[in-house]
């Protein structure tokens, strides 16, 4: 049986060894714990996130447009008989379809396990899509007008690789011709 009074070499390595490791690690933990602070207060993701909040709000705001301001009166202008939501064909009936009745709803003929092309959904997204793409434009072309910071960076074709740089630049990024026709000049 070993003498606890001894001095064990070995034992008091391996302790060393050990405490260095968990130093070490603190370190790099702490290290970690600091970068994720850093970057996630970071003024960036905070405007990220910010302007990922306001864009989920706009876009239920423009989709509520669409569905509920948009798409009612174009049923009625059009004779449709129901909403454009509820547009839809039947590729292949269920089996409760009768030729007499059909299916009135898009949903009673989902519930059936009719296969049908929901075109009116489709339509319904497409404009949603444009009405959003829309606002945006208008917002972004607000925001400039106001304010000195570009948003809508217009572009023209260089005419000599057909690519698109600034309409304020002199010379094309790509291939480094002239813009403003002095290469044209000089034959």
């Amino acid at each position: 049986m070993p003498n606890p009074w001894d001095f064990n070499e070995e034992a008091a390595e391996q302790e060393e060894e050990q405490r260095t490791l968990l130093r070490e690690g603190e370190k790099k933990a702490s290290r970690i714990f600091s970068g994720f602070i850093d970057f996630a207060f970071s003024g960036n993701i905070l405007e990220i996130a910010f302007g990922l909040i306001l864009a989920t709000a706009f876009t239920a705001v423009t989709t509520s447009l669409v569905s509920d301001i948009l798409l009612p009166p174009l049923s009625v202008i059009l004779p449709l008989r129901r909403n454009m939501n509820e547009k839809f064909a039947v590729l292949r009936p269920g089996p409760n379809y009768t030729n007499e009745d059909g299916y009135n709803t898009l949903s009673q003929a989902q519930k059936d396990g009719a296969i049908v092309l929901a075109y009116g959904v489709f339509l319904n997204r497409v404009v949603n899509f444009l009405g959003v793409g829309l606002a945006l434009y208008g917002l972004a072309s607000l925001y400039q007008y106001l304010s000195k910071d570009p948003i809508i960076k217009h572009s023209v074709k260089c005419r000599y690789c057909k690519k698109r740089v600034s309409d304020k630049a002199t010379r094309c990024v790509n291939c480094t011709s002239w813009l403003d026709g002095r290469e044209e000049r000089m034959r």
